[in-house]
């Protein structure tokens, strides 16, 4: 009731006019469309994954009733084991991913941001054209990859994939970490060192700790090239070592007669539940790295 009280207060005391007030009224009522447009497919496999049978439209309608609303898709999809076997792949891939990220991208983006040595300037442009077009690059050269793969017989192996997809996550992630760390006072190490701090401690106790912001945005941005991707995965696992995107995709299109969209549904939210869980908890970090990366907006 406050900011209502507030608006009719303004009105009496002619710091707003009617005007503004009914653009604010029009502006929110269009967010707020604008939101429950892009929440309706959230709502709507929710409410599916709850529902008994086995199609996502009911005799009652799109949703089906409330009343019936169960949990025996998610008991369907947990209590099997190409679910849990689909996870622990998905797991091994993101944690390799995440990983070998960070470790490459943190003393790049520290190099990049304090040093000045030769050809810098050129590294910095690769690492941009890296950034622009690594993700179209790794589609186009498709079948070269899974030849290259083939042939030295790392193909349908867990470790190399997420090699991979860290291969394509540290350009963007290291120039997005390297405009972090450019925020961060050089004063700070000059301070550090003159106390007589070795260049490992000012690394491990000024820049990290000061860095965690950014740090947050690379594990949410490297973890989501790992845990997302369907395309490069579909092409070099083989059967019984797939990760979740590839079993999702299965659930939809292995069925010979039907599809069992309330089990897809269910297994679809187990999917997008650690990335959720994950954003949620380092939400501030990510919002306040992706600010001082000069990503806002």
């Amino acid at each position: 009731m406050k900011p209502l009280y507030n608006t009719i207060d303004d009105l009496k005391n002619g710091r707003r006019t009617p005007e503004d007030v009914a653009k604010s009224m029009l502006m929110t009522g269009f967010a707020v469309s604008v939101l429950l447009v892009l929440m309706f497919p959230v709502y709507w496999v929710i409410t599916a994954s709850l529902s008994g049978g086995s199609t996502l439209i009911t005799s009652n309608g799109v949703f089906a009733d409330p009343s019936g609303y169960n949990l025996e898709a998610y008991r369907t999809v947990l209590s099997g084991d190409r679910f849990w076997s689909a996870f622990q792949n998905s797991l091994v891939v993101v944690f390799v991913t995440v990983s070998v990220t960070i470790t490459f991208a943190v003393p790049g983006a520290y190099a990049l941001s304090r040093r000045r040595f030769l050809g810098r300037s050129k590294v910095l442009y690769g690492y941009v054209l890296f950034t622009q077009i690594g993700s179209g690059l790794s589609v186009a050269v498709l079948v070269a990859l899974y030849a290259l793969f083939v042939q030295f017989g790392v193909d349908n192996n867990l470790l190399v994939l997420g090699l991979f997809y860290a291969a394509g996550a540290i350009p963007f992630n290291t120039w997005l970490l390297k405009l972090f760390m450019d925020n961060i006072p050089v004063s700070y190490e000059e301070a550090a060192i003159v106390d007589g701090a070795s260049q490992w401690q000012v690394m491990r106790e000024i820049i990290l700790p000061l860095a965690k912001p950014g740090l947050a945005v690379v594990v949410v941005f490297a973890f989501l090239a790992g845990w997302n991707e369907f395309i490069v995965a579909q092409t070099l696992l083989a059967p019984g070592n797939e990760t979740l995107s590839i079993e999702l995709y299965g659930l939809a299109t292995g069925g010979r007669h039907s599809t069992p969209w309330t089990e897809f549904a269910a297994f679809a939210i187990l999917f997008a539940l650690p990335v959720a869980a994950i954003y949620f908890f380092a939400q501030s970090y990510v919002e306040s790295g992706l600010s001082f990366g000069g990503m806002e907006g």
